[in-house]
C-alpha cells in the first residue's frame, strides 16, 4: 500500500484505539499530531475531494471550541472557503482521527471502513 498519513490527537481515546488497530493490523503509517501540526487549507481542500464527504463531517462536533463558537450554526450558513479557514485555524476543531492515502481519506474511526480501505 502507498504512503498513509494518520492524523490524531494523542490524548483522544478514539485516536488511541485507532492507533492500536493500525498496529495490530500491521499497517504502517506516518503519524501526525493534529493539535501541533494542524491541516492546512490546501490539505483540507484535497481531503474534502478525496473523502467525498460534506465539509460538516470534518468538524469535531463534540469539541469544546465547536460548542463555544457555535460552529453548528456557522456550518449551516458559511461558505466552503470560510469553513476550510476555520478548520485550518485549529486542529482541535477537526474531527479525528483522519487517514489520508493517495486514493482516499477516512474521517473518524469506523472499523468497517478501515478494514475495507486499509486491509
Amino acid at each position: 500500500m502507498s504512503y498513509i498519513l494518520f492524523l490524531q490527537y494523542p490524548k483522544c481515546g478514539t485516536c488511541r484505539n485507532a492507533a492500536k488497530w493500525l498496529k495490530e493490523n500491521s499497517i504502517e503509517v506516518s503519524s501526525r499530531d493534529i493539535t501541533t501540526d494542524n491541516p492546512s487549507a490546501e490539505e483540507l481542500k484535497d481531503w474534502l475531494i478525496k473523502s467525498k464527504l460534506p465539509i460538516a463531517k470534518f468538524f469535531n462536533t463534540s469539541g469544546k471550541i465547536y460548542k463555544e463558537q457555535n460552529l453548528k450554526e456557522k456550518v449551516k450558513i458559511a461558505s466552503e472557503e470560510e469553513l476550510i479557514a476555520i478548520l485550518a485555524s485549529n486542529g482541535m476543531v477537526v474531527k479525528r482521527p483522519i487517514v489520508v492515502s493517495d486514493d482516499f481519506v477516512l474521517v473518524g474511526f469506523n472499523e468497517e471502513q478501515w478494514i475495507e480501505k486499509l486491509k
